[in-house]
């Protein structure tokens, strides 16, 4: 099981004429990154515990930004390095997502 993550610069499936341009995509920490979330505490009552890991979710910057402390807060919770580099890349995505208006975090489950 992995998690990928897609930054986009619009939603992802906004239809009509223009086309989200993807901004990154994240691939190399999908099993860490699930390991990681999994063992979030109170997942219901967190941002990040709505992440599937089976299927899509998606953030818009609102959601981004406050799931960026829950990301801090997970750091310090991680037990390998395998899962602290899998959330320092959320961490990254989650803030550029937050300055950026109008972008979406699209979280890609198995």
């Amino acid at each position: 099981m992995g998690i990928e993550i897609a930054l986009y610069d619009d939603h992802p499936n906004k239809g009509g004429r223009s086309v989200p341009t993807l901004l990154y995509l994240s691939v190399d920490h999908g099993p860490a990154l699930a390991a990681a979330l999994a063992a979030h505490a109170r997942p219901a009552d967190h941002r990040l515990g709505r992440i599937d890991p089976y299927g899509d979710t998606r953030f818009n910057e609102q959601d981004a930004g406050a799931a960026f402390e829950e990301a801090t807060v997970l750091l310090a919770r991680c037990t390998t390095e395998e899962e602290r580099a899998a959330v320092r890349d959320l961490r990254n995505l989650l803030a550029h997502c937050a300055a950026t208006p109008g972008s979406w975090l699209h979280f890609l489950g198995d």
